[in-house]
């Protein structure tokens, strides 16, 4: 039970981590502007990430299905990254 207390605390602190990086950049270049709803939508996609996997890790007992969809969740949100970020696919949400 504490090993899967410590993964959760692991997948809070990496997205705590990763959104203090633009965060600390906009305090010195004003080349990173990001807003509050740029900082929601990254911790909710991050920490959802991270907690779909979470929830592979402790569902499902073959390693190479956890492997295969933890990829796929992977892939899906690097998928929505992009999209949100420079629009690869020009939909609604990147703005274009």
């Amino acid at each position: 039970m504490i090993m899967k207390n410590e993964r959760l605390i692991g997948i809070v602190l990496a997205v705590v981590f990763l959104l203090s990086v633009p965060l600390i950049a906009m305090q010195f270049t004003d080349e990173v502007n990001w807003t509050l709803s740029d900082f929601v939508v990254a911790g909710v996609l991050l920490l959802g990430t991270g907690l779909m996997c979470e929830f592979v890790m402790r569902k499902v007992t073959k390693m190479e299905h956890r492997i295969g969809i933890c990829a796929v969740i992977l892939v899906a949100l690097l998928i929505i990254w992009a999209e949100l970020a420079v629009g690869i696919f020009g939909t609604p949400f990147a703005g274009s």
